[in-house]
């Protein structure tokens, strides 16, 4: 029977912890840094470079892999404040905003391209929750020892590439809305462009990608407790042998 327990002495490691470290960290803090403490955009970037900067050193040195997430995040640090130095031109300023999505989106369409999807370490503490027997099933898909596992890495490739083209393409709708709508509608209208794109990712990777993949969990997990009992008749039977030994030494 399969159990969630974790051994004695053993902490159970935290799902979430490589999302929070590697995205909401170095996020949080570049707008703690530039709102709460009023840091301008080149300092409050650069010094929430350092975290995934020292992130990606310490796993190519010591796990000898690169941290994608980690990477990304500074890949996309680097190119605003690169662009921080543009200035001038209010539609320029505009439509640079939308470098950050492009960088991520590009990056995220190549991690699929290389074979190592970027957002499925976002995705897998959704989906996984802690569980034991749902990280088993996991693994299981992933490694491809299971009967669903083509259609679980298909799915798992399909999430990153939808996300990959939303950010891409709502980085082209806002280039295109900074040149050609007036200047101060475009300061809102691009935020709720944004907006739109993520909820847009949200449906859409949920309803091809993230909502399949949990089904396979699920089925993965029901057909794993399925063959579990198959097992019990034979410990009866051996059972019930060793007691007809005893019996008759009696």
């Amino acid at each position: 029977m399969t159990t969630n327990t974790v051994p004695q002495g053993q902490k159970k490691p935290n799902a979430f912890a490589p999302l929070l470290m590697d995205v909401a960290v170095p996020i949080g803090s570049y707008y703690l840094f530039k709102n709460a403490f009023g840091m301008s955009t080149f300092a409050a970037l650069a010094l929430s470079s350092v975290g995934p900067a020292v992130r990606t050193v310490w796993s190519v040195v010591k796990e000898r892999k690169a941290n994608g997430l980690a990477g990304l995040i500074l890949v996309v640090n680097v190119v605003g404040l690169l662009l921080s130095f543009v200035a001038g031109d209010p539609r320029l300023m505009l439509a640079k905003d939308s470098a950050v999505s492009s960088t991520v989106g590009i990056g995220i369409l190549v991690s699929v391209w290389l074979g190592k999807p970027m957002m499925t370490a976002g995705l897998k503490p959704f989906l996984v929750k802690g569980k034991a027997d749902r990280e088993a099933a996991w693994e299981r898909l992933l490694s491809g020892g299971s009967a669903r596992s083509a259609a679980f890495l298909r799915a798992e490739r399909g999430y990153s590439v939808v996300w990959g083209v939303v950010l891409l393409a709502e980085c082209v709708v806002r280039v295109v809305g900074a040149y050609t709508v007036p200047v101060d509608t475009m300061v809102w209208l691009g935020s709720v462009v944004m907006v739109a794109a993520i909820a847009t990712g949200i449906v859409v990777s949920g309803g091809l990608a993230a909502g399949p993949m949990v089904g396979m969990i699920g089925e993965e997990i029901a057909a794993g407790a399925a063959v579990e009992p198959e097992g019990e008749p034979e410990a009866q039977v051996r059972g019930q042998g060793v007691s007809a030994l005893l019996g008759t030494a009696r």
